[in-house]
Formats: structure tokens, sequence, C-alpha cells
């Protein structure tokens, strides 16, 4: 009996350890499924004069300009305009006819990052994934969550 008792303790003390092992794993976060703006991104990364940078911003210079470049405690003023991957325009300062100031800190974080690298004169092509833009938040009824966004940017000049 002696040995059968012994058994038990150990069958008992190998269920036990597993379980404490088993509470501490972590489940594995699930692979998120290829998304139409994921797909868009990796096809335009791929095309003649687009850049990326380490964040996941892509870029296409238009236009070369040769002013300062600004910091992030700078203000900017830019035109621009705003459309989905669809190419459905959200926003425009162009078709508003009206540059807007704001501060570099003051914005999308793929804006904030492109503005840093910009020269006053500047006109370039900004493709921003989600993750830089709203990520899963819709800040409007016209910009769903997770929409990576498109913008021609202009950087009209520096405001101290």
């Amino acid at each position: 009996m002696q040995t059968n008792n012994s058994m038990k303790h150990i069958l008992v003390l190998t269920l036990v350890l597993g379980l404490v092992a088993g509470c501490g794993m972590k489940e594995e976060p699930a692979v998120a499924e290829n998304t139409p703006g994921d797909s868009f991104l990796a096809e335009n990364a791929k095309k003649e004069g687009v850049k990326t940078t380490a964040s996941g911003l892509q870029y296409l210079v238009m236009k070369s300009g040769t002013g300062a470049t600004p910091k992030l405690s700078d203000g900017v003023k830019v035109h621009y305009h705003g459309t989905l991957i669809n190419g459905t325009v959200f926003d425009s300062s162009v078709e508003r006819g009206e540059p807007i100031s704001f501060p570099v800190s003051g914005v999308i974080a793929g804006w904030t990052e492109a503005l840093q690298l910009m020269k006053v004169g500047d006109k370039w092509k900004l493709f921003i994934p989600a993750k830089l833009a709203y990520g899963d938040q819709s800040p409007s009824p016209k910009i769903p969550a997770n929409s990576p966004l498109i913008f021609e940017v202009e950087l009209l000049g520096i405001e101290k």
C-alpha cells in the first residue's frame, strides 16, 4: 500500500505543478489579419521614390524646399490635402483655400515625425499607417478606425 500512496502523491504533485506552471503561461497574442490598409502600405513601399522610416511612416518628396526644419517645440504653417486609401477626401486646407497653423507636437504622430524631417518649401505625400494616425479610434465619421491616411503636405513656414 505504501507504493500506491507514493504513486498518488507523485500524481497529485505532478498535477499541481502542471497547474501552477500553467497559471503563469501567457496566451499568445492573436495574429492580426492582413487588412486592406496593410496591403496598401506594403505595395506602396515598393514604389519608386517612396521612403519608409523606422516607425513605418512612408513619404514621397514631391517638391524639395531649402528652408529650415521645424523642431518639436515649433509651430508650423502648412497646406494639406487628406484622403483615405480609397481616395475619399476627409479634410483639405487646399480646398478651403486657407493654410493652417498648429504646433508640431499637437498633431498625429505621423505628422509630427514627418514635419521634423521636412524643410520649409518641401511638399511631401505622406502615407501614414493607422498606428501613427488615430489607431483604433475614429476621430470623425469621415475617418474609420484603423485607417491609414494619405496627406499631401506643403510646409509653408515655421512659427516660433
